[in-house]
């Protein structure tokens, strides 16, 4: 593994040592579900996520959930050399389908599946990955995610993200043709996402994304204040503290 690049803020108050995982674990797994491991080894790859050490949640929780998500937050936020980041969603789409075939009930392994294939697609331009086949892997992962966890906040955000993301590239007909994405299937996965996690920044940060991409001018209303919204939650972890500086970014 080459060297990572470390978190760069303060892991106070996001460092969950001994029985603190367990108890802040439905808090902090609100949004995707992951049920809570018996493994050691595991809690400690899901402590050093949640601390932001992702270099040593991949290491130690390697073939495990956590070091497919570990690697796709990484180059999703600390990565800044654009062809490792390319790497990255590359290995972490390979991760998530071995595991997609080891344990074909776990919601998650498709969840990150379909995450770090929405944002390689993103590194490369949605176009020339909807070109490589990626928009219906990408719609198959979800949809067995939701069908194994239909109250996987994580996925609902990321489904919303896709019919928005389709839409906003190729147009109302043949989004809706073609990829079966439409606007209010948007809107009605972002709402359910938040309504299921509301003290998750992500879901609203990519709610006001879609809204943008949806609504042009129109939503540019709705998504700041969604945006102003996500800055003002608490940080329950590192990938967390990321989401709410990014979105802070954004809003200067």
């Amino acid at each position: 593994m080459a060297k990572w690049n470390k978190f760069p803020h303060d892991a106070k108050g996001i460092t969950y040592a001994g029985d603190a995982l367990k108890k802040a674990w439905d808090a902090l797994h609100k949004g995707d579900g992951e049920p809570y491991p018996k493994d050691a080894a595991l809690q400690e790859a899901w402590r050093a996520f949640h601390a932001g050490d992702f270099a040593q949640a991949a290491e130690k929780g390697a073939g495990a959930t956590v070091a497919i998500k570990a690697t796709s937050i990484y180059a999703t936020h600390l990565e800044k050399k654009d062809a490792a980041k390319v790497k990255l969603f590359q290995d972490a789409m390979a991760l998530a389908e071995a595991l997609m075939k080891k344990e074909p009930k776990n919601a998650n392994a498709f969840y990150q599946y379909a995450y770090a294939a929405g944002r390689y697609s993103q590194s490369i331009s949605v176009v020339k990955a909807l070109k490589e086949g990626y928009g219906g892997k990408i719609k198959n992962a979800l949809e067995t995610a939701l069908k194994l966890d239909a109250k996987h906040a994580d996925a609902h955000t990321a489904m919303g993200a896709y019919h928005a993301e389709i839409l906003d590239k190729v147009g109302a007909m043949i989004g809706k043709l073609t990829y079966g994405a439409n606007k209010e299937a948007a809107i009605e996965h972002y709402e359910k996402a938040i309504k299921l996690n509301p003290a998750s920044p992500i879901a609203h940060i990519e709610y006001g994304k879609g809204l943008m991409m949806l609504l042009g001018g129109k939503g540019e209303d709705k998504a700041v204040a969604l945006y102003e919204k996500a800055i003002k939650l608490k940080p329950r972890d590192a990938m967390e503290v990321l989401d709410i500086e990014a979105a802070k970014e954004q809003l200067e």
